[in-house]
């Protein structure tokens, strides 16, 4: 055994570091992606650019997100999860250094939407999927979960003082702060992530004895390819796509700019979204425990209900903002991204252990390619209507939609499919 094998091997099983690792990267990441929630007012008043507009590059930016995570995960197999990683941070630094410099809105589309939406979408949700199918044989639903829940983490860790210092500082100081804490993780993931379990000298978490390191390659394309062929994939990528619409495209992006149109001040917004990120956090681990054992087709059709139910109550919460905004904070925060860890187990289960994670990259563009619409959308229905309602409505259908279309999913082996 070699001294770094030795150095890995604490008592505790070394893939709860590397998902401890991943954790932090995906929340980083995630709090990269919520900034945009506590800018969009300052760059209405610095440079005069409308909401639609600056919802373009937002747009863009959840775009590339979602497209870039299947050829991520082709890219983690091939050179391995630590140089992805490390050219995902350099490129998300470089551009939130440029971000701070921007005076014209194509310098916002170029660098928030194309160059930190490439950076962030090598480090998405395909990411954990692919740490913990390569790290974990049992208790794969919780350490999911886990990482997933880190996105609700990002934003509860970060937009509040995010919010303060835009409010006393500038928004500039705080594209800053964030690429302060993205530079941090490079030295960390450099040094502390093995790329696989095996490396050293471990089985993977649950597992009886070590498994072979040679890795077995599935290209993005013809994985996509075999998977269009089978129905369970539309129906996951479709509900999916409504995920992405009715949280980062919608409430992640346009909430804050909401809250200040019925006269509640940016940082109480943000402490807002603070409060969803507390309940997520919760209701994304406990969904990753439920995955485990429950049926994840049910699980998914109540989630997306209850979400429904919490969007069309949103309206009237602004009536009574004291009561009725933190009502919704806890009712929509415990749903936020508790979709997830089912979502991926389904994957596993119809597509196979091996093409599962670039089968879930495929359904996490849909859910990027709801949210890039969302975003879009919503701020062109407040240019012109003057208000969020219609939006809010909208998304709150579409989840009954997403409801009733996971029910047609079916969790049985679909391998056999994809190998021919």
């Amino acid at each position: 055994m070699t001294a770094l094998a030795r150095f890995m091997r604490p008592r505790a099983h070394y893939g709860w570091v590397v998902v401890a690792l991943t954790f932090l990267l995906m929340l980083t990441t995630a709090a990269v992606r919520s900034t945009p929630g506590v800018l969009i007012l300052p760059l209405e008043q610095d440079f005069g650019w409308d909401r639609a507009t600056i919802s373009a590059a937002v747009s863009l930016n959840l775009l590339l997100y979602g497209l870039i995570g299947p050829f991520a995960g082709e890219l983690m197999q091939r050179i391995g999860l630590r140089r992805t990683i490390l050219i995902a941070l350099s490129t998300v630094l470089i551009g939130l250094l440029l971000t701070t410099q921007i005076t014209h809105v194509w310098q916002l589309v170029v660098v928030w939407g194309g160059v930190i939406g490439a950076g962030t979408g090598m480090t998405a949700l395909v990411l954990g999927a692919t740490v913990v199918n390569r790290w974990f044989a049992t208790r794969r639903g919780l350490a999911i979960g886990f990482l997933t829940a880190s996105s609700a983490t990002g934003q509860l860790l970060f937009l509040p003082p995010l919010a303060l210092i835009v409010t006393h500082v500038s928004w500039q100081a705080a594209v800053f702060t964030v690429a302060i804490a993205t530079a941090i993780l490079v030295p960390l993931i450099a040094t502390l992530l093995p790329e696989r379990p095996a490396d050293i000298d471990l089985a993977p978490y649950g597992a009886e004895a070590q498994v072979s390191v040679t890795p077995n390659i599935h290209r993005a394309i013809p994985v996509l390819r075999d998977a269009i062929r089978v129905p369970d994939f539309w129906l996951l990528f479709a509900s999916f796509f409504v995920c992405g619409a009715t949280t980062n495209g919608l409430i992640g992006t346009h909430l804050i700019a909401a809250c200040a149109d019925h006269g509640i001040a940016e940082v109480t917004a943000a402490g807002l979204l603070a409060m969803m990120g507390i309940f997520d956090f919760v209701g994304t681990v406990g969904s990753g425990w439920m995955s485990d054992r429950f049926s994840n087709r049910h699980l998914l059709f109540w989630y997306y209900a209850l979400r429904g139910l919490s969007l069309f109550f949103l309206p009237f919460a602004f009536d009574a903002p004291g009561i009725g905004l933190p009502i919704f904070a806890v009712f929509y925060g415990l749903d936020w991204i508790a979709t997830v860890p089912p979502t991926v187990r389904l994957c596993s289960e119809i597509f196979g252990r091996d093409r599962g994670p670039v089968v879930f990259g495929w359904v996490f563009a849909g859910h990027q390619i709801g949210a890039a619409m969302a975003a879009l959308g919503a701020g062109i229905i407040r240019q012109s209507e003057g208000s969020y309602l219609p939006a809010f409505l909208v998304a709150g259908a579409t989840c009954i939609v997403g409801a009733l279309l996971v029910l047609g999913v079916r969790s049985t082996p679909r391998a056999n499919v994809l190998a021919a």
